[in-house]
């Protein structure tokens, strides 16, 4: 019986001794198939960021453009502006405390939901449930609960706690952290869905053995289970402060950015400047300089995943 070969491939030599295969159907489809994708990142994406950085090195003013070089000027002029270092005193601010309330809650919660007691289902929705409304809803919900009319303050004063009122939003001690609270209650759910699948994933076995060699609970949480935790831990850390670095509409609905600049943030500080006053090129400046915030955040992040990846 017969039996059909496959025709040989010509393979071609260059004159270096390098072999040159003909292309074929297989390796040229991928190409294809993500060219659109790397094209409109190209252009929509690193190509408007080239833009902005260029503008923030112009005198641009008013809604006509000016593209006349002026180099750093306009960001030497941000930094002296107590506007901008307020934005970036309240930005590590918020930040710290984000973070701290987030990861807190989250793990607490995903701790007790790992005990699978009864009711853990309904509470982990309820947990979730701020995660799928938007920072708009979440800002206007809680101006009308820290609002002194009909809000906290009122609840307090019917329950003779008095001691407790504030005054929340239109103080400028404790509007930021009032800003704080609505962004915990919003994200830590998030952390809490990422540290519980985090604690369903270790094998039992381990706990286990640790109990055997005389750990207490603790013990075993604190030397086997939170280790195991932190690559977990670190990518709640990046999204979180991601997020936070460029907060913007929480800050738009709660405060705008008050009383004085005690609430004010870098993003709603680039859409003042822009948008309201018309200065495109200090604008852009605040964008670039809200770019390398975000990028000194997640760039050491992506070298030491690769790295790891390279390792493996």
């Amino acid at each position: 019986m017969a039996t059909a070969t496959a025709p040989p491939v010509v393979v071609e030599r260059l004159p270096g001794g390098r072999s040159l295969t003909p292309l074929s159907w297989d390796g040229v489809m991928p190409i294809l198939m993500i060219a659109p994708s790397v094209i409109l990142i190209a252009v929509f994406v690193y190509g408007f960021i080239g833009r902005t950085a260029f503008t923030s090195l112009t005198a641009w003013r008013g809604v006509v453009p000016d593209y006349t070089f002026v180099g750093l000027r306009n960001y030497e002029r941000l930094f002296q502006t107590e506007k901008f270092q307020a934005d970036i005193v309240n930005t590590i601010h918020f930040t710290a405390f984000f973070l701290a309330g987030c990861l807190i809650l989250g793990l607490g919660a995903a701790v007790l939901l790992d005990q699978k007691l009864r009711g853990s289902i309904l509470f982990q929705n309820i947990f979730m449930f701020p995660l799928a409304i938007s920072f708009i809803v979440t800002g206007t919900v809680w101006r009308w609960i820290f609002n002194p009319n009909y809000g906290l303050n009122v609840l307090f004063h019917n329950l003779h706690l008095d001691f407790l009122q504030s005054g929340w939003l239109t103080s400028p001690n404790t509007a930021l952290n009032s800003l704080t609270i609505a962004a915990v209650w919003q994200m830590s759910g998030f952390c809490m869905a990422m540290f519980l699948a985090g604690l369903r994933g270790i094998p039992e076995e381990l706990r286990e053995a640790a109990r055997v060699d005389g750990a207490s609970e603790f013990q075993a949480f604190r030397y086997v289970v939170f280790p195991l935790l932190r690559p977990i831990t670190l990518s709640a850390v990046i999204i979180l402060g991601h997020i936070s670095l460029k907060i913007f509409d929480l800050v738009f609905v709660m405060t705008f950015g008050g009383p004085g600049y005690s609430t004010d943030m870098p993003g709603l500080n680039m859409f003042i400047t822009t948008f309201r006053q018309d200065l495109f090129a200090r604008g852009a400046a605040i964008a670039t300089v809200l770019l390398l915030m975000v990028a000194l955040l997640i760039v050491p992040y992506l070298v030491w995943t690769l790295r790891g990846e390279t390792e493996r």
